[in-house]
Protein backbone atom coordinates (compact mmCIF):
# COMPACT_ATOMS: atom_id res chain seq x y z
CA UNK A 1 0.00 0.00 0.00
CA UNK A 2 1.39 3.26 -1.15
CA UNK A 3 1.06 6.59 1.04
CA UNK A 4 2.14 9.82 1.69
CA UNK A 5 3.72 9.81 5.13
CA UNK A 6 6.84 11.94 4.85
CA UNK A 7 7.48 15.89 3.32
CA UNK A 8 10.83 17.18 2.98
CA UNK A 9 12.06 21.27 3.23
CA UNK A 10 14.55 22.34 1.14
CA UNK A 11 16.64 24.69 3.83
CA UNK A 12 19.78 26.97 3.68
CA UNK A 13 20.01 26.95 7.33
CA UNK A 14 18.71 23.95 9.17
CA UNK A 15 18.83 25.61 12.57
CA UNK A 16 16.30 28.43 11.78
CA UNK A 17 13.96 26.37 10.27
CA UNK A 18 14.40 23.68 13.26
CA UNK A 19 14.13 26.48 15.66
CA UNK A 20 11.01 27.93 14.08
CA UNK A 21 8.77 24.73 13.65
CA UNK A 22 9.99 23.70 17.38
CA UNK A 23 8.73 27.30 18.45
CA UNK A 24 5.37 26.90 16.53
CA UNK A 25 4.63 23.36 16.39
CA UNK A 26 6.56 22.35 19.63
CA UNK A 27 8.19 19.76 17.25
CA UNK A 28 11.44 17.63 18.42
CA UNK A 29 14.05 17.45 15.55
CA UNK A 30 16.43 14.55 15.46
CA UNK A 31 19.93 15.70 13.44
CA UNK A 32 21.03 13.30 10.97
CA UNK A 33 24.28 14.70 10.25
CA UNK A 34 24.71 18.49 10.46
CA UNK A 35 22.97 19.35 7.20
CA UNK A 36 19.40 17.07 8.51
CA UNK A 37 17.24 16.72 10.80
CA UNK A 38 13.84 15.12 10.84
CA UNK A 39 10.71 15.12 13.37
CA UNK A 40 8.12 12.42 13.54
CA UNK A 41 5.33 14.71 15.40
CA UNK A 42 1.94 13.34 13.90
CA UNK A 43 1.01 10.86 11.31
CA UNK A 44 3.14 12.53 8.89
CA UNK A 45 6.85 12.95 9.31
CA UNK A 46 8.87 16.38 8.32
CA UNK A 47 12.92 16.60 6.94
CA UNK A 48 14.60 19.19 6.64
CA UNK A 49 17.00 19.30 3.86
CA UNK A 50 20.18 21.67 4.36
CA UNK A 51 21.55 20.06 1.16
CA UNK A 52 18.84 19.98 -1.29
CA UNK A 53 20.82 20.75 -4.33
CA UNK A 54 19.36 23.53 -5.34
CA UNK A 55 15.97 22.48 -5.01
CA UNK A 56 13.20 24.87 -3.69
CA UNK A 57 9.97 22.92 -3.83
CA UNK A 58 8.35 20.93 -1.06
CA UNK A 59 9.40 17.39 -2.02
CA UNK A 60 6.48 15.04 -0.90
CA UNK A 61 7.51 11.41 -0.13
CA UNK A 62 5.36 8.31 -0.51
CA UNK A 63 5.78 4.92 1.17
CA UNK A 64 5.89 1.93 -0.95
CA UNK A 65 6.40 -1.92 -0.24
CA UNK A 66 8.53 -2.39 -3.34
CA UNK A 67 10.77 0.12 -3.84
CA UNK A 68 12.45 -1.77 -7.39
CA UNK A 69 8.25 -2.49 -8.19
CA UNK A 70 7.49 1.17 -7.55
CA UNK A 71 10.06 2.55 -10.09
CA UNK A 72 9.31 0.70 -12.66
CA UNK A 73 5.87 1.26 -12.46
CA UNK A 74 6.85 5.15 -12.90
CA UNK A 75 8.61 4.61 -15.61
CA UNK A 76 6.32 2.79 -17.41
CA UNK A 77 3.35 5.25 -16.54
CA UNK A 78 5.75 7.90 -18.44
CA UNK A 79 7.48 9.32 -14.96
CA UNK A 80 11.25 10.45 -14.57
CA UNK A 81 13.81 8.75 -12.65
CA UNK A 82 15.53 12.14 -11.61
CA UNK A 83 17.61 10.34 -8.68
CA UNK A 84 18.40 7.03 -8.54
CA UNK A 85 17.77 4.31 -5.27
CA UNK A 86 19.65 5.53 -2.81
CA UNK A 87 20.04 4.49 0.91
CA UNK A 88 19.82 6.23 3.70
CA UNK A 89 19.54 5.64 7.21
CA UNK A 90 16.49 3.92 8.02
CA UNK A 91 15.93 2.73 4.79
CA UNK A 92 15.95 3.82 0.45
CA UNK A 93 14.44 6.12 -1.61
CA UNK A 94 14.46 7.70 -5.43
CA UNK A 95 13.01 10.46 -6.52
CA UNK A 96 11.17 10.98 -9.42
CA UNK A 97 8.70 13.72 -11.63
CA UNK A 98 5.51 13.02 -13.01
CA UNK A 99 4.31 14.16 -16.20
CA UNK A 100 3.30 17.30 -15.38
CA UNK A 101 7.26 17.75 -13.68
CA UNK A 102 5.88 17.57 -10.10
CA UNK A 103 8.69 16.26 -8.44
CA UNK A 104 8.16 13.56 -5.93
CA UNK A 105 10.20 10.47 -3.49
CA UNK A 106 9.27 7.06 -3.34
CA UNK A 107 10.83 4.95 -0.01
CA UNK A 108 10.88 1.73 1.28
CA UNK A 109 11.93 1.29 5.49
CA UNK A 110 14.64 -1.06 6.06
CA UNK A 111 16.36 -2.16 9.09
Amino acid sequence: MARLNYLELPAGDVGTLKAFYGQVFDWQFTDFGPSYAATMSGDTGVGIDGDAQGRTALLPVIAVDDLEATLAAVEAAGGTVTVPIFSFPGGRRFHFRDPQGHELAAWVMEG
